[in-house]
């Protein structure tokens, strides 16, 4: 080949892993993770969700046991998911005193009062007909449920939670929250908001960790449609307006580019969820041997690092804590 060709060299800087690393333009940490955990009603309770390998409900005398593991991996922060015992109509377990978040929150936080714990605010697991609201009619109504959402976050926040995370797409969600958590006296608790949250296929099986399905219906008259990108933008805005402190784009991996606009868009922190679909996906995958589980995820958790999200909320962050102390990623 003659030596008067004149072109960029690029494999330079891949001619090693230490070069490699050197240059290497997004990273994955361990803070950056946000563990899941879901707690059931009742004792002696670790029950494997049948859809997601690995992943468990747990009551109350299982609990310090997974918190334990998460605590030694070093990962700085878990959300809580609630399993009642008894639905009703208005979701009550939601904002009782005693509900099993509340109990969760409470005992977390006096084993480990550094680890911060996020509260899922939302109503679906606590109704009987599993939507995100009340009901009127067959109709979901959105005005009246903001009470309600505001009153199960300010009790979150009384059991010790250090987040709120509302999950559940009625307008003005975030204003009423923030407005409740304020008035009791909570105005140093962030406010984590789903701020765009899709109608997605891939929710499939967290309804099976959560019991969370809908009896009747769907829940397209208030999650968005996945087709749609400015209607991201729009619910992103309004949610900074009304006083949000952290945004949640979910699902995280067919919306990788509302998660790069919301971030240039707003500036805030985002927060990747990583969902089931997704998890179980790879999942079923490596069981079967069609594909390597580690070298996926942390392929799959980077790009979501590389379009803009600060932090992933994801089922594998206990594999991930492991496996970043293993290497750099």
């Amino acid at each position: 080949m003659g030596q008067d060709l004149t072109f960029k060299r690029h494999r330079r800087l891949r001619q090693t892993a230490a070069i490699r690393n050197m240059v290497r333009e997004t990273k994955l940490h361990i803070d950056d993770l946000i563990y899941p955990i879901f707690v059931k009603e009742g004792e002696g309770v670790r029950q494997e969700v049948p859809s997601m390998p690995n992943v468990y409900q747990l009551s109350l005398d299982q609990l310090d046991a997974e918190v334990d593991e998460v605590v030694s991996l070093g990962i700085p922060a878990i959300i809580l998911f609630g399993v009642p015992a008894e639905k009703d109509a208005v979701g009550s377990a939601a904002y009782h005193e005693h509900g099993i978040v509340q109990q969760a929150i409470r005992q977390v936080k006096e084993s480990y009062p550094d680890l911060t714990v996020i509260a899922d605010t939302c109503l679906c697991q606590f109704t009987d007909h599993g939507h995100c609201g009340v009901i009127e009619e067959g109709k979901i109504l959105n005005d009246p449920s903001l009470d309600l959402l505001a009153r199960t976050a300010v009790s979150q926040a009384k059991a010790g939670a250090d987040i709120i995370a509302p999950s559940n797409m009625m307008d003005g969600f975030v204003a009423a929250i923030r407005a409740g958590l304020d008035s009791a006296g909570f105005t140093d608790v962030p406010v984590m908001s789903y701020a765009v949250k899709y109608a997605s296929a891939f929710y499939g099986p967290f309804r099976d960790a959560a019991h969370s399905s809908p009896v009747f219906g769907d829940r397209k008259t208030y999650q968005m449609d996945p087709a749609n990108r400015l209607e991201a933008l729009r619910e992103a805005r309004s949610d900074v307006e009304e006083g949000a402190d952290f945004l949640i784009v979910k699902p995280a991996l067919s919306y990788l580019d509302i998660i790069r606009e919301v971030k240039n868009e707003t500036g805030l922190p985002v927060v990747a969820y990583n969902v089931s679909g997704e998890y179980s996906m790879i999942k079923a995958a490596s069981l079967q041997g069609w594909i390597d589980e580690k070298s996926t995820v942390l392929e799959k958790l980077i790009s979501m690092k590389r379009a803009g999200a600060d932090l992933i909320l994801t089922y594998f962050a206990k594999d991930v804590a492991r496996w970043l102390n293993e290497e750099k990623w």
